[in-house]
């Protein structure tokens, strides 16, 4: 296990293109605790942990190996369908300026993308 949940610390760390010391700085640790944690010489407590859950947005299931998906095993996420037509073009009215040239083009395509997805 220390095996996989170091190197999603790694991971994590430099997908945000993070140093040790800066992580360090961010959590409340030292950088050589971050450095122990990442080359699978000690764990770290458990509200670091839940620090680093937050701070990337990942499940602890995630950090732990239990999961593949960053998500966690229970994430179920089902986007909210629009309710009607009416709603949705006016989300897509209030995203573009009006003066663009491809203002009209845009909007069609934004609508036609959300109908589909809501199918």
């Amino acid at each position: 296990m220390k095996e996989v949940f170091s190197e999603r610390l790694v991971t994590l760390r430099k997908g945000m293109k993070m140093s040790q010391a800066k992580l360090a700085n961010l959590v409340g640790a030292t950088q050589s605790s971050i450095n122990r944690y990442e080359r699978q010489v000690g764990l770290p407590p458990h509200e670091i942990l839940l620090w680093y859950a937050d701070y990337f947005d990942v499940s602890m299931d995630y950090i732990y190996g239990r999961t593949i998906h960053p998500q966690g095993k229970n994430y179920d996420c089902v986007p909210k369908k629009v309710k009607d037509d009416k709603e949705l073009k006016q989300f897509v009215e209030m995203c573009f300026d009006p003066n663009s040239p491809l203002n009209e083009k845009l909007k069609e395509t934004l609508l036609q993308m959300l109908s589909e997805r809501s199918k």
